[in-house]
Formats: C-alpha cells, sequence, structure tokens
C-alpha cells in the first residue's frame, strides 16, 4: 500500500525549500522579474538545483544524484507551486531526467553524461516536446527528423523551459526508427525563440533544428518507453505543483477574509463564505490524497502508475483553477491588481491545466484504462 503521509525526511526537505522560496522568492521579487521579460532567478536555481540537492533527488546515488525518489520530489514541486516560483526544475529535474535516468546504459551509457551535470545542478535541460503533450497516447513525436549523420531538422512549440535549457533532450524519428538526441544550447543552426506565455513564470519556446549537430542518446529499443517515462512523471509531477497552488490560495484567502472588516464584521465571518472556503478545503484535502497516491506509485513503478496520475491530473487541474478564481473574487479589489500576486497563481494554474494533458483527456485515458465504456446516445 502506497503511504499517503508525507515521511519525516519529506517534511523537513519542504521546510528547506520554502525557507529558500521565502527569502529568494517573495511575490513581490517575482512580479519584478515578471516585467522585465526574464523571470528566471539564476541564483535562486542554483541554492535549490546545487546547494539543497533539489535537482538529483530522483537520481540514484552511482549515478551522482541523492537516491532519493519521485516522493521527494513530489515535495520540491509542491513547495514551487505554492510559491509559483520562476524556476526550470519541471522542465529539466523532471521531464528531461527522468528522460536520461530510463535511458542509461544504452550505447555506452551516452546518457550519463548530461545526466550527471543536471544531478549536479551544473546544468539545466530541457525535454523538447510542446507543454500540451500527455502521456499514454503511443504516439511518437514526428515533428523532428534526424539524418544518417545525426544532424536534426525540423520544429518544435511551446517547449517549456527551452529558454534557460543548457541541453535539449530532442525526440526525433530517425531512418531506424525513434530516437533521443541531445543538442547543446549553443550548437550552429538552432534557433530557441520565446513565445509569449499566458503563465508569466514558466517561459516556453518554439524550438527549431536546420541541419543541427545532435548526440545520440537512445535508438527504438528504449526511446518510445523513456519518453513516456518522462511525460507519465511529468504529468504526476505537476498535479503536485497544482496542489501547492490550491493550498497558497486557500491559506491566502482565509487570512484575508479573517483580516478584512466589512459592515462592522469580518468577511470570514459570514455564512455563506465559511461555506465555500469550506468545500474548497475538502477538495484541497482530496487533491492532497490523489497527488500523493500518484506520486508514490511512480517512486515505486506500481503499475497502476497510469490510472494514479490519470486521477491526480484530472482533479489537481480543475481543483487548481478553481481555487485561484475563488482567491482573486474573494479578496475583492486588491485581486484583480496587478500588485497583488493573485494573478501569477491564476495563470500558473490554468496553464498547468493545458500542460501534459487537459483534465478532459485525463479522464478520457482514465476511462480506458479502467475499461469504463463512454455512455450510448
Amino acid at each position: 500500500m502506497t503511504d499517503l503521509l508525507y515521511s519525516e525526511i519529506e517534511e523537513e526537505l519542504r521546510a528547506s525549500v520554502r525557507a529558500l522560496l521565502a527569502d529568494h522568492c517573495p511575490p513581490e521579487n517575482t512580479l519584478a522579474r515578471c516585467e522585465t521579460g526574464e523571470p528566471y532567478d539564476r541564483g535562486l536555481w542554483r541554492s535549490l538545483a546545487r546547494d539543497l540537492g533539489a535537482a538529483s533527488l530522483a537520481v540514484p546515488e552511482e549515478a551522482g544524484g541523492a537516491g532519493a525518489s519521485v516522493r521527494e520530489a513530489a515535495v520540491v514541486q509542491e513547495e514551487l507551486g505554492r510559491a509559483a516560483a520562476p524556476t526550470p526544475y519541471l522542465g529539466s529535474a523532471v521531464l528531461a531526467t527522468t528522460a536520461l535516468l530510463a535511458l542509461e546504459g544504452e550505447d555506452g551509457g551516452e546518457a550519463a553524461k548530461p545526466l550527471a551535470s543536471l544531478a549536479a545542478g551544473e546544468r539545466t535541460a530541457a525535454l523538447a516536446v510542446p507543454l500540451s503533450a500527455m502521456p499514454g497516447t503511443g504516439v511518437f513525436p514526428r515533428a523532428v527528423r534526424a539524418d544518417s549523420a545525426g544532424t536534426l531538422t525540423g520544429a518544435v512549440t511551446s517547449v517549456a523551459d527551452a529558454a534557460a535549457a543548457d541541453v535539449l533532450i530532442v525526440p526525433a524519428e530517425g531512418r531506424d526508427g525513434p530516437g533521443l538526441y541531445a543538442v547543446e544550447a549553443t550548437a550552429a543552426a538552432l534557433a530557441v525563440v520565446p513565445r509569449t506565455s499566458l503563465d508569466l513564470t514558466r517561459p516556453v519556446a518554439d524550438v527549431t533544428f536546420t541541419g543541427t549537430a545532435a548526440r545520440r542518446l537512445a535508438g527504438a529499443e528504449q526511446a518510445p518507453a523513456a519518453l513516456e517515462r518522462a511525460l507519465l512523471t511529468g504529468a504526476g509531477l505537476l498535479a503536485s505543483e497544482q496542489l501547492g497552488i490550491a493550498e497558497w490560495c486557500l491559506t491566502a484567502t482565509v487570512a484575508y477574509l479573517k483580516d478584512r472588516r466589512q459592515f462592522g464584521r469580518q468577511l470570514g465571518s459570514f455564512q455563506a463564505l465559511k461555506h465555500r472556503l469550506a468545500d474548497l478545503w475538502l477538495e484541497v484535502v482530496g487533491a492532497r490524497a490523489a497527488a500523493r497516491y500518484a506520486a508514490g506509485t511512480l517512486a515505486t513503478g506500481d503499475p497502476d502508475a497510469p490510472v494514479a496520475v490519470a486521477v491526480a491530473a484530472s482533479h489537481c487541474g480543475e481543483l487548481a483553477v478553481r481555487a485561484a478564481e475563488e482567491c482573486v473574487q474573494l479578496h475583492g479589489g486588491i485581486g484583480m491588481t496587478w500588485e497583488h500576486p493573485a494573478h501569477l497563481y491564476l495563470k500558473r494554474a490554468k496553464a498547468d491545466q493545458i500542460a501534459l494533458g487537459t483534465p478532459d483527456r485525463h479522464r478520457a485515458a482514465l476511462a480506458a484504462l479502467v475499461d469504463l465504456p463512454a455512455p450510448v446516445g
């Protein structure tokens, strides 16, 4: 049975990450960085990835990592969601790292080369797939093609964290079938063009390859399974981020309604508002159970992981948006201003809702996984 409770080590990790984010990533700093168009704080990322070792949590010790698991990485993702922190953790430490972990041992250990530097927090990576890509489709991307010389041609749109990446992990179709390739961000004939994103704290970019030199990491034997594992883990941990968003929105709204007075009373004393917050709290509790179960099954390689991820992604995706909408509305006029951070959470929640599969698509996938037929007529 998967333990849904947080361990003592996980709580200590949470406290460390939360303290770091409180010092380096208060809302006013994030807002100021978003105004410059460069939301990533390199100093914060170094502290998080290198000093705290958050980038190495899911990497085995023999590969240079901390030897923890996806459960611990999910705790970090929760706190990043709670702070709406602008870091490339999802793209680098989750998606790209998971894909590389699944490739260890193939082609003379080529995957170990970028993996070691990612785990040490020395470099960042991005998995070159659209942020909307969903696990469980069984379709390998064909937007990029590799020739016999190992050069890539094609384009991928809306790649998360690509602009901050030192290396791109690229799914490509070659003469021998699908493969995964590593491309240095400094490579010639590579164009990374930032695009306007609803979520100001997680930039996306279009990536174009025009005969770009690449290093083959894996072929048809492992590439599809590695990509699927990366997307499944990403969707599962994104649910933890959405849980963190919802928790912050609920906590901030309760605190505001306790402090704000109207008609000579605390706003929080009105029964209608109490009921709305109580309903939201119950949904957050349910979302925590779903997100923790998904992380637990991913950590142990449980065959129930696809079902658990589909449940968590469909529930947490909608909850985060609802919690953020309630936060904006119940804060009244101040909740609609740029200076208040509520809009950062609403935008991230909405962007997350369509990332790595929408709730509707995950529910459809869940129905197929548990053999639940669609209604007739």
